[in-house]
């Protein structure tokens, strides 16, 4: 009796084809998609008055920059960043890391004068992000640090640090490289004169304003002269 030997290279073929086929098709998905978040992102930060459009296009450090201007710890961020790629922790660290970055979000999305329920549309996975990024690059609203301090910002998920080039909320308390506790954009921002400053004081009111000293001392006067004995 003769057997028929079952050859299996055409359909092994065709599905390692497919698996190229599917991973070329999310490789390009992701480059694609990794493209429209930085434009994004750039014109975001060209409107919040961050220098230097080259920020939008690094990987991770675009969304520190994000999170800073949603006044959250660049290294909270950072570290919540690397602990994702710990096997035991990543699904708490990427949920965390979710969750900081609505934070973030609805901070910039205040500044830009929008409703919180815009953040709805984060529900939506990367096309809601997209969407939500769209209408603050583009939108009519302006960037305006000048609101209310975050809930957060006496925890330690505040941004307390100043990097040259990307603005901080004015008035926040905030310690770096090129700061001394005082907020500002790019750097410190020093006290007003009268408190501290090194200002001199405003001259005094018209009237007569006896001349300098000369730096020597006049003798005293003579005393007056008695009758001769």
């Amino acid at each position: 009796m003769m057997h028929l030997a079952y050859n299996d290279y055409g359909t092994s073929g065709a599905e390692a084809a497919f698996v190229a086929v599917t991973y070329l098709f999310i490789f390009l998905f992701s480059i694609i998609g990794y493209l429209i978040s930085a434009f994004l992102l750039m014109k975001v930060f060209d409107k919040a008055g961050v220098q230097g459009k080259w920020r939008a296009w690094v990987p991770i450090y675009n969304y520190i920059v994000f999170a800073k201007l949603g006044d959250i710890s660049p290294w909270v961020v950072l570290a919540l960043v690397v602990a994702s790629f710990i096997p035991i922790l990543n699904f708490l660290t990427g949920l965390a890391l979710t969750v900081v970055m609505i934070m973030a979000a609805y901070r910039v999305a205040e500044k830009f004068g929008r409703p919180w329920p815009l953040l709805l549309l984060f529900i939506l996975g990367p096309l809601g992000i997209w969407i939500f990024l769209g209408i603050l690059a583009f939108g009519n609203s302006p960037w305006n640090p000048n609101v209310r301090p975050a809930p957060w910002a006496s925890s330690f998920l505040a941004d307390k640090t100043v990097w040259s080039g990307i603005p901080v909320q004015p008035g926040q308390t905030v310690s770096g490289a090129n700061g001394n506790g005082y907020g500002g954009y790019g750097g410190a921002t020093p006290p007003a004169p009268g408190y501290g400053s090194a200002t001199p004081p405003p001259p005094a009111a018209g009237g007569y304003a006896p001349p300098p000293a000369s730096g020597t001392t006049p003798p005293p006067p003579a005393p007056p002269a008695g009758p001769q004995v």
